[in-house]
């Protein structure tokens, strides 16, 4: 009996250790390419309305970023509140060029083929 307690309760951490694990992997950087981006101003601001009645703001990005070794990517994302002009993002892309996910990042972090 002592031997299926120490079964289940092995099990029962296995299973706990693997959900840990599985909430801490950031899907949306996990296994994607990256480009680094300049922040220079949005392009437009889409509006859109909750059923609250509150109107929520997404920022529009699109101009050219580059992966590490200096090649150029046109991306275009969008962002929850304006982005700080001049400020380094290093963008997680998927399926080429549509952007998942970013990471404001410093100009020394910066590939030494990527020039802005």
């Amino acid at each position: 009996m002592k031997k299926g307690f120490a079964i289940i309760g092995i099990g029962f951490l296995l299973v706990a250790i693997a959900v840990a694990v599985l909430l801490s992997v950031d899907f949306n950087r996990f296994g994607k390419e990256t480009v680094f981006y300049k922040i220079e101003t949005y392009e437009t601001i889409n509006e859109t309305k909750l059923d609250s009645g509150e109107v929520m703001n997404r920022y529009v990005y699109t101009g050219t970023a580059y992966d590490e070794e200096g090649t150029p990517v046109e991306v275009e994302f969008e962002a929850a509140k304006e982005l700080r002009e001049g400020a380094f993002l290093k963008l997680y892309l998927k399926n080429g060029n549509a952007v998942t996910s970013y990471d404001e990042v410093q100009v020394n972090e910066l590939p030494s083929a990527v020039q802005f």
